[in-house]
């Protein structure tokens, strides 16, 4: 017993936070939402959206407050999952800090608004990130890239795609969110035989949507499945 007591006083303290990764396509870009930070450490560099977790809230709860202090961002109205745990010990310069970061997907989401410990939040778009993202404070690099590859790797396999466009959508738009993420371009008739032969994907409205110029597009929502099959690969390019 005197030892177990002796090595729990050894035990150096730790905390815990949440940061999340929030991806949206506005301007046919997929944007990605930074904040500048007004605090200690990393005083004025950009960062993820995040923060320490109360005493008393769970996980989800302290991503939803965060994404709302920091950016006035509504986190109900958003695809929000576990991305995974980061817990290297020298992350956070002030001490042993494991923080989980979240994935958020929404359709064209408004212009954020910096509070709390953010001087400013600003979509940035992926595509211009380039060797910028390695300016990112903590080891939030790393998870802007996982949670990239998370989002591309979803799209092959679950009605994910969905979650980036409002109902009801077209299959041009929806090839729309395939593209800026995946960085191809993809054949319109391969695209639309492809989500049409996969059961459940979308579902018809029965309604069209005249644009400025060319002929109406038929209305979709999304259908009621999660999984697709068969899943729409990445191909090198196009789609087949």
């Amino acid at each position: 017993m005197e030892d177990w007591l002796k090595a729990s006083t050894e035990v150096e303290a730790s905390w815990v936070t949440v940061d999340l990764a929030i991806f949206t396509v506005r301007g046919d870009q997929l944007m990605v939402l930074l904040i500048e930070r007004g605090l200690e450490p990393f005083l004025g560099q950009p960062a993820l959206p995040g923060g320490y977790v109360q005493k008393r809230e769970t996980l989800h709860e302290g991503a939803l407050r965060e994404l709302k202090e920091e950016a006035g961002i509504d986190g109900r109205q958003l695809h929000l999952e576990q991305l995974g745990a980061y817990g290297d010990p020298l992350r956070d310069p002030r001490g042993r800090v494991v923080t989980i970061a979240y994935l958020a997907l929404g359709p064209d989401l408004p212009t954020p608004v910096g509070g709390t410990d953010a001087r400013r939040a600003y979509w940035a778009p992926v595509s211009q990130l380039g060797s910028g993202a390695a300016q990112l404070a903590f080891d939030h690099p790393a998870i802007l890239t996982d949670a990239l590859e998370e989002v591309r790797r979803k799209l092959e396999y679950t009605a994910v795609a969905t979650a980036f466009c409002r109902d009801p959508f077209t299959l041009s738009e929806l090839r729309t969110v395939y593209e800026v993420i995946w960085g191809q371009q993809l054949d319109p008739s391969n695209f639309r035989r492809k989500v049409l032969n996969t059961s459940g994907f979308v579902r018809p409205t029965g309604e069209q949507r005249l644009p400025p110029t060319g002929r109406p597009a038929a209305l979709y929502r999304r259908g009621n499945a999660w999984l697709l099959s068969p899943p729409l690969l990445r191909g090198t390019g196009h789609t087949t």
